[in-house]
C-alpha cells in the first residue's frame, strides 16, 4: 500500500496526464520562477462549499479550473508528473452534483470538491488502477475500493490517479521514491530536482501545488507522513481500521491504511471523516468508532488551548540533522506556549529491532495480499499473481526497470503462505514489540497524550542512479504498531518543508487532530510552492 524508500522504512524506522516515453524521466531543468496566479491557490475545502452555496463558483467550474490547472503544471510548465491520468467523467460528474445542489441535496461538506486518489486505489470508472505498474496497464477493477465509494457517496469529485513510488516503493532497495514505469519522475513542486518523498509522492505534489483540492494517500509505514512532510502538507496517517482497505493494492494487512493530504488540519480531518466507515470486506474496520465528523470541534473558542494535554519528546529521532532539531525545540516551545504539559524525554523501545520484523512479515503478507488482489480483478485481467508482474517486468525491463529492479518482489515471491512459523514469530514479534512494550508502554508509563517527533528531513535531490537518501523521520513508530500518526508544517530548511509528528495510541485521531489544528492555528507554516530551480532561490 506505501512504504517510503522500501528498505529504508524498515532501517530508518481516461485522459492520460503522462509525458512523452522521451522526455517523462529526463532529469529536472529549470523552471520559471513564477507560474501564474491561480484562482483556487489555496483554497480550503470549507470555502469552496461556501462559494458553491452561495452560487459564486459551481462544482463544474471548480473542477475544470483544476483540471486547467493539471495541464498547466503537470503535462506542461514545471511538469511534475504528479497526476498519471485524469477521470473523462470529472465534469460530468461535477455537472451532476451541481443539480443536486440546486436542488436542495448537499451530501456534506465535500459535494463538489475535487480530490484525487493514489494509483493504487480501485475505481470502477474509466480510470485505471496499476500502482504506477506497466504490468496493471488498462486495468480497471469490477468495483470501487471502499474508501473511493465512500468518498463519491460524499458527493467528492474523483478527479483522476496520482503518480505514486510504483507498487507503493515495495519493488527494489534502490528505487527512487516518485518513479514508476507509468508515470516517470514525480518531482517536488518547491525545489524541481528535489525528491517529493513517497511513496505517496504524485499524491502529495498534487495537493501541494494545488492541483485539487485534496488528495488521498497510502501508509505502510511512511508513505503518508514522509511526503506530506516533504511538499508542506498536513497528513494524517489513520489507525488501522478506521479506513477500510478493501479495493487498495496492498502490502500488509496489518499495517496498511489509506489517509489525507491536504493544505490544512481542517480540510484533512474533513476528507478523512468523508473516507471512513466500517466495511464488511475489511474485518479491520470491525472495532473503529462509528463514522464521526472529525474537525467537528475545530475553531470553536478554546480548542487551541492544550492545556490540559501531555506531548512526550522523542529524542530518540534527534540528533540526525541539527537544522531540522531547530525547527522542533521551535514547535516544542509553541506547544507550550498553548499550554501543553511537555515530558522530555520519551523513549520508545526496541525500535531498531521492530524493523527487522516488521520487513520480514511485509514479504509474507505481500505475496498473500497481492496474489488475491490481483485474483479478484477477474479473467482479463494483465497480470494474475505475483510471480505474474515479475515475469512481465523481466520481458519489460527497459521499460520497467531502467533505474533499478525487482530484488523486493522476487525475495517476496520465494516466501511460503501466512501459516508458516517464520511469518507468524516475525509478526508477533512486530506487533508486541511496537505496541505493548513499545508504543503502549511509552504512552502509559508518562500518561502522555501523543509523542513528537521529525515527520522528515527536507527533501534530498532525486537520484535516479543510487536512490533515495532519507535521513530524519519517526513514522515507524506508529506504523508498526498501526496506530495514527499526524504530521504538520512545522519549518523550512533552505526553503523546503519540514513536518513535526504527533502520533498516540490507536483511536486517538480527535486529539492528535486538536493538538495539530492549535499547533498550525499558533504557528502556521504552510506557503504554496513556487516551482524553483534550486534550493538558492527558493
Amino acid at each position: 500500500m506505501a512504504v517510503v524508500g522500501a528498505l529504508g522504512a524498515a532501517a530508518v524506522a481516461g485522459s492520460a496526464c503522462v509525458s512523452s516515453d522521451r522526455d517523462r524521466d529526463a532529469p529536472p531543468g529549470a523552471a520559471p520562477t513564477e507560474v501564474g496566479s491561480f484562482e483556487l491557490e489555496e483554497v480550503t475545502i470549507a470555502e469552496l462549499g461556501r462559494q458553491m452555496a452561495e452560487r459564486e463558483r459551481t462544482s463544474r467550474e471548480i473542477t475544470e479550473l483544476y483540471l486547467d490547472r493539471i495541464e498547466a503544471l503537470d503535462r506542461r510548465g514545471p511538469t511534475l508528473r504528479s497526476v498519471i491520468e485524469t477521470n473523462p467523467d470529472a465534469l460530468e460528474i461535477a455537472e451532476e452534483l451541481d443539480r443536486e445542489r440546486a436542488g436542495g441535496n448537499v451530501r456534506g461538506p465535500l459535494h463538489g470538491v475535487p480530490i484525487l486518489l493514489k494509483d493504487n486505489v480501485a475505481t470502477a470508472d474509466r480510470t485505471t488502477t496499476t500502482a504506477g505498474s506497466l504490468a496493471l496497464e488498462r486495468s480497471i477493477p469490477r468495483q470501487d475500493a471502499f474508501v473511493a465509494a465512500r468518498l463519491r457517496q460524499a458527493g467528492a469529485v474523483l478527479l483522476g490517479k496520482a503518480n505514486l513510488s510504483e507498487w507503493a516503493n515495495f519493488r527494489s532497495n534502490r528505487s527512487s521514491s516518485g518513479w514508476s514505469a507509468r508515470g516517470g519522475q514525480c518531482r517536488n513542486p518547491y525545489v524541481l530536482s528535489r525528491n517529493p518523498c513517497g511513496s505517496s509522492s504524485g499524491s502529495g505534489a498534487a495537493a501541494s501545488a494545488n492541483l485539487c483540492a485534496a488528495a488521498v494517500g497510502t501508509e505502510t509505514d511512511g508513505s503518508i507522513i514522509c511526503p506530506s512532510s516533504a511538499n508542506g502538507l498536513v497528513g494524517i496517517k489513520p489507525t488501522v481500521g478506521l479506513v477500510s482497505r478493501s479495493g487498495i493494492v496492498p502490502i500488509s494487512a496489518v499495517q496498511d491504511t489509506a489517509g489525507p493530504m491536504a493544505r490544512t488540519v481542517a480540510d484533512a480531518a474533513a476528507l478523512l471523516s468523508g473516507m471512513t466507515g466500517r466495511d464488511p470486506l475489511d474485518e479491520a474496520t470491525g472495532g473503529s468508532p462509528a463514522p464521526t465528523d472529525l474537525g467537528r470541534h475545530l475553531g470553536e473558542v478554546g480548542t487551541a488551548d492544550l492545556s490540559r494535554v501531555r506531548i512526550g519528546i522523542g529524542r530518540q529521532f534527534f540528533d540526525r540533522d541539527g537544522r531540522v532539531d531547530a525547527v522542533m525545540e521551535e514547535a516544542i516551545e509553541t506547544l507550550r506556549s498553548l499550554g501543553a504539559e511537555i515530558v522530555d524525554p520519551v523513549e520508545i523501545a526496541h525500535r531498531r529491532e521492530v524493523g527487522r520484523h516488521e520487513y520480514e512479515a511485509m514479504l509474507y503478507e505481500f505475496k498473500a495480499g497481492l496474489n488475491e488482489y490481483l485474483a479478484g480483478l477477474g479473467d482479463d485481467a494483465p497480470a494474475k499473481t505475483l510471480a505474474d508482474v515479475i515475469a512481465f517486468n523481466e520481458a519489460n525491463a527497459e521499460r520497467e526497470m531502467p533505474y533499478f529492479g525487482q530484488e523486493i518482489l522476487i525475495e517476496a515471491e520465494a516466501k511460503g503462505p501466512l501459516t508458516e512459523a517464520s511469518y507468524r514469530t516475525a509478526r508477533d514479534e512486530a506487533s508486541r514489540l511496537s505496541r505493548e512494550e513499545g508504543l503502549d508502554a511509552a504512552l502509559a508509563q508518562h500518561r502522555l497524550d501523543a509523542i513528537l517527533g521529525p515527520s522528515g528531513g527536507p527533501a534530498w535531490v532525486t537520484d535516479l542512479v543510487h536512490g533515495d537518501g532519507f535521513s530524519v523521520g519517526s513514522s515507524g513508530a506508529a506504523a508498526v504498531a498501526g496506530y495514527p500518526n499526524v504530521t504538520v508544517p512545522a519549518g523550512h530548511v533552505h526553503g523546503l518543508p519540514v513536518g513535526v509528528s504527533f502520533f498516540g495510541a490507536a483511536w486517538s485521531e480527535p486529539t492528535l487532530i486538536r493538538v495539530a489544528w492549535a499547533f498550525e492555528q499558533a504557528a502556521p507554516h504552510r506557503r504554496p510552492p513556487r516551482f524553483r530551480a534550486g534550493v538558492d532561490e527558493a
